[in-house]
């Protein structure tokens, strides 16, 4: 994919997947499926528990990769890892309802925003450094 593509792709409304170093080396990285937002040339940003696991992880490794990809064909994927430049807590409103509503809609954000609390959880920013993508639309045979 040409840098305009996979920022559009990364940009683009889809589940993404963190991954996170876990210290010590005898464990494989942690792997969730995440909730984002991008906007091309900028910084991402996700929320997640400011006590979980993966939390206390991406503050100790400083960095964190994440990969978004369509699941009908033709298969394409971008994969940003990078590091974690900002770790507010607690997450700001504007950011929840931001992400409420582009993955639930305005209607069912709301309901969303509502029955869940901002209490305990924290916003973290990671500035894409490494991309890798593919669009397998682009590959013919």
């Amino acid at each position: 994919m040409s840098v305009g593509e996979r920022e559009a792709f990364l940009a683009g409304v889809r589940l993404g997947v963190l991954s996170v170093t876990e210290s010590g080396g005898d464990r494989a990285p942690v792997t969730v499926p995440m909730w984002y937002a991008y906007e091309p040339g900028g910084e991402l940003y996700f929320i997640t528990g400011a006590k979980s696991r993966k939390a206390e992880l991406i503050q100790e490794a400083g960095r964190v990769t994440l990969c978004v990809h369509n699941d009908d064909p033709p298969y394409r994927y971008v994969t940003v890892e990078g590091p974690v430049t900002a770790v507010d807590e607690p997450a700001g409103e504007a950011e929840r309802a931001a992400l409420a509503h582009r993955y639930l809609g305005p209607e069912l954000g709301e309901r969303y925003l509502q029955s869940t609390s901002g209490e305990g959880l924290t916003l973290i920013r990671m500035r894409p450094v490494h991309w890798s993508s593919a669009d397998f639309g682009k590959r013919g045979g």
